[in-house]
């Protein structure tokens, strides 16, 4: 039986957001790089366009603007929130939910990871996590 995809695509905007400034603590961004980060995406604009199981998120906030296109299932090369080069791997954790661990290409740092899950209300949930600190984003669609 083929099991149903989740629909991420769409237009999102930021409904809420808990401890993403002690997500860059635990990253080690500095203080002032820090509170800018914080001022800046307090309001994203998040594009995501969807063609099965491959992915294209489209970031966008006052500072910079990322752009990741991903296959569930096949690994490839974006960064860290902080900006460090890492080989991602994303799978479906559950039919609605997809995980994404993150190596570093070069040097040490907190372990991270991401999570991208659509509620049964149609959030969408955005979690990033460095170690045991995790930052949880919640948008709705526009």
């Amino acid at each position: 039986m083929e099991r149903k995809i989740p629909d991420f695509s769409g237009n999102w905007k930021m409904k809420s957001s808990e401890n993403f400034e002690e997500l860059l603590k635990a990253l080690g961004v500095n203080v002032m790089l820090r509170k800018i980060a914080v001022a800046a995406a307090s309001k994203p604009q998040v594009e995501i366009t969807q063609e099965g199981e491959k992915l294209s998120i489209k970031t966008s906030t006052s500072v910079r603007t990322t752009h990741i296109t991903f296959t569930v299932g096949e690994s490839f090369s974006e960064a860290t929130v902080d900006g460090r080069p890492c080989t991602s791997f994303p799978r479906w954790e559950t039919d609605s939910k997809i995980s994404c661990e993150q190596t570093l290409v070069k040097g040490e740092g907190p372990k991270t990871a991401w999570t991208r899950e659509i509620t049964n209300d149609g959030e969408l949930i955005l979690t990033m996590s460095a170690d045991d600190v995790v930052c949880t984003r919640v948008y709705v669609r526009e």
